[in-house]
């Protein structure tokens, strides 16, 4: 991924609490570019969602539909022993 689409995420990854911007900004920085492309993808599209359904996934309180949206959900929880 070039740096442009790197910096479009980055900017992406900014949400409304800081608690979300340092969660889905921390794997950005330290998981994104060891991931495969479609893992990549998937980031890329989560983003998509809304703040109270993405803390509520870290949370553990519901599951994300997609399976390789909960595969990012379950990295994040366990690097943060959430």
């Amino acid at each position: 991924m070039n740096d442009a689409c790197l910096k479009r995420l980055r900017w992406r990854t900014r949400r409304g609490t800081s608690e979300l911007d340092a969660l889905l900004g921390g794997w950005l920085d330290e998981r994104f570019a060891d991931a495969a492309e479609p893992l990549q993808q998937a980031f890329d599209a989560l983003l998509d969602m809304q703040d109270p359904d993405l803390w509520d996934w870290i949370m553990g309180r519901a599951r994300p539909a997609r399976t390789d949206w909960q595969a990012i959900i379950d990295d994040i929880r366990a690097r943060h022993r959430l």
